[in-house]
């Protein structure tokens, strides 16, 4: 079992920045991958933004690549999505997904309000 809890939302203006972190524990090692997912209001399904590997490979939905960087920090367990010149198409929950090759373990989500 993993458990991944976002943090860092919040409300910016169009341009603006945040930093959201996902902080694991319990079976951290069998992690291979952790993914930022995000559910824009009015949406039913929630979109892949980015994931990062435990190799460190990374991969961005289109839109964002430019803008937002994934990067980790293994000695806290913890996974970063930097959003930079947000804009109000980003405003969504975003949502910290692990998995160890079999099951997805899913965050609470943090909202991102983008104001224009």
């Amino acid at each position: 079992q993993v458990q991944p809890v976002e943090s860092g939302g919040g409300l910016v203006q169009a341009g603006g920045s945040l930093r959201l972190s996902c902080a694991t524990s319990g079976n951290t090692l069998s992690i291979n991958t952790i993914a930022w997912f995000r559910q824009a209001p009015g949406k039913q399904q929630r979109e892949l933004v980015a994931h990062i590997t435990r190799n460190n490979i990374t991969n961005y939905k289109s839109s964002v690549k430019g803008r937002f960087t994934v990067s980790r920090d293994n000695a806290k367990n913890t996974v970063y999505l930097q959003l930079n010149s947000l804009k109000p198409d980003d405003t969504a929950v975003y949502y910290c997904a692990a998995t160890d090759g079999e099951t997805w373990y899913w965050g609470q989500g943090t909202q991102v309000t983008v104001s224009s």
